[in-house]
């Protein structure tokens, strides 16, 4: 093994030290939801954003605000509402006036300009509103007026919604939904889990959690994440499920044909290779296998994939296609080399 390698490998088992460190200060407030901090690390380390669905009580607020306190980084929180302005979430431009009595338009920056924002029930606000992130989600950026200003580095938005709760919503638009990287799924916790949350929430003790990252320690894992290395066969295998899930495609199989009305865009294929990048490195090896595409393909697909009225008549979700999908799209055949 060269330097370059064993230096490499260094590397990554202190990123992985770092993952774990970073569990153990979360589990000092939450308990359980290993899967879900599990992918909201993927998207930290990715620089993609996500979408957490819940019923309320569940803790997705409490867990992205101790995210926030256990990384070295700036934190905004918005709670969306049917009457917020898209200049609340942006900013605005004020006129000031100086000593000499000379007026001029100074931008003063919204909760936007910061590394985590948490968009708390992203579904309560008008689309006009909504949309404000769009730029912002993407390109990292915000146009006001006639200027550009640059987000902070690293930027990502956790947004959370409450999936039972329909009065008084706005379903996110399709643009927009595909953005986030993760739709990621809050479900209720185990027996065991639920006791010892009762147990421990109800003392009058508070925990504190200690920093782990910064924000310039991020920005490094994130290259770091990048390198991992990523073979033509793990591509060939990405590109063939996502293209499974489009009922247009040849290669689609009939009950996608039968039951999707659109499939995943080449975003989705974009977000399986890099999420299998960080799932990889956060396990401190050196290249994704087929399993780690496999682990987060049903949150980067579940919102990507929609299905159709014969599907729900058949009491089939997007979930279950996907599954389905995953145990029937076939592992690419490895090129033998002849000698």
């Amino acid at each position: 093994m060269s330097t370059k390698q064993r230096s490499l490998g260094d590397v990554l088992q202190e990123f992985s030290h770092h993952r774990k460190l970073m569990e153990e200060e979360l589990g000092k407030i939450i308990v359980g939801q290993h899967e879900v901090i599990e992918q909201v690390f993927a998207a930290v380390f990715t620089r993609g954003h996500c979408l957490l669905e819940g019923v309320p009580g569940l803790a997705k607020t409490l867990m992205v605000s101790t995210i926030a306190k256990i990384l070295d980084v700036g934190f905004n929180r918005i709670q969306f509402t049917p009457d917020l302005m898209p200049s609340d979430i942006t900013g605005t431009m004020v006129l000031e006036e100086d000593d000499r009595g000379k007026r001029e338009f100074r931008f003063v920056e919204g909760p936007v300009f910061t590394n985590i924002l948490l968009a708390d029930e992203i579904n309560r606000t008008p689309p006009k509103t909504q949309a404000a992130l769009l730029q912002a989600m993407q390109e990292r950026e915000v146009t006001v007026g006639r200027t550009t200003y640059a987000l902070p580095k690293p930027f990502f938005t956790i947004a959370t919604q409450n999936p039972i709760e329909q009065e008084g919503t706005y379903p996110l638009p399709e643009a927009q939904l595909d953005r986030f990287m993760f739709n990621i799924k809050v479900g209720y916790p185990t027996s065991e889990e639920e006791e010892q949350i009762l147990q421990t929430t109800t003392r009058n003790e508070k925990q504190e959690v200690n920093k782990v990252l910064s924000a310039k320690a991020i920005v490094n894992l994130q290259k770091l994440v990048g390198s991992v290395a990523v073979t033509p066969y793990i591509i060939k295998y990405a590109a063939a499920l996502v293209r499974a899930t489009r009922p247009a495609d040849p290669s689609a199989p009939d009950y996608v044909k039968e039951l999707v009305d659109w499939g995943a865009g080449p975003r989705a294929g974009q977000f399986l290779i890099s999420g299998g990048k960080a799932i990889a490195a956060m396990d401190g090896r050196f290249s994704i296998s087929l399993d780690d595409i496999r682990k987060i393909a049903i949150p980067v697909l579940r919102h990507r994939v929609a299905t159709n009225f014969q599907a729900q008549a058949e009491g089939m979700t997007n979930e279950d296609v996907i599954r389905k999908l995953l145990a029937d799209t076939p592992e690419p055949k490895i090129e033998k080399f002849e000698k």
